[in-house]
């Protein structure tokens, strides 16, 4: 079963259950995929179905900093509702532990020296930590990961 078939099931049973802050979750995903389909002109495959759903948490996520920053708690609590609608259909999300050791690993393989390799560092990363790690705190983890080799003297 596709990412997009088990949105359209959930969606179907938050109609059933008269759960609308999650049904219209579901909803935007499943467009938003079939958006993304209409634009590439074919069928999504999973990666691709995932780096949708992600960009739909992404903007959920910036909605509730919005929306808390901007002293409205009422709507910061349901975009924390549709959010926690679509955490299930991620991909296990990495630990600490985990990212630490990806982290370890690309910056040993690119060979990176400094803060100024960050690029070189995430293009090997970012494939391999898509939709099971937020981007901004992986780029932070490769700067410091970066920052303390550099002092260190290059070496892990």
């Amino acid at each position: 079963m596709t990412l997009a078939q088990r949105l359209q099931a959930g969606m179907t049973e938050a109609m059933r259950e008269r759960d609308d802050v999650r049904r219209d979750a579901l909803r935007m995903a499943v467009a938003a995929i079939q958006r993304a389909e209409k634009d590439a002109r074919h069928p999504l495959g999973s990666d691709e179905e995932i780096g949708v759903l992600t960009r739909e948490i992404r903007t959920r996520r910036e909605s509730l900093e919005a929306f808390a920053a901007g002293g409205r708690p009422d709507l910061a609590a349901q975009e924390q509702r549709k959010l926690d609608a679509l955490a299930p259909y991620m991909p296990a999300q990495l630990d600490d532990a985990q990212l630490d050791a990806l982290v370890a690993q690309a910056v040993d393989e690119s060979g990176a020296t400094s803060p100024r390799d960050t690029g070189r560092v995430m293009k090997i990363l970012a494939p391999r930590v898509k939709g099971r790690a937020d981007g901004r705190q992986v780029h932070v983890l490769v700067t410091h990961e970066l920052e303390r080799r550099a002092r260190s003297g290059g070496g892990g």
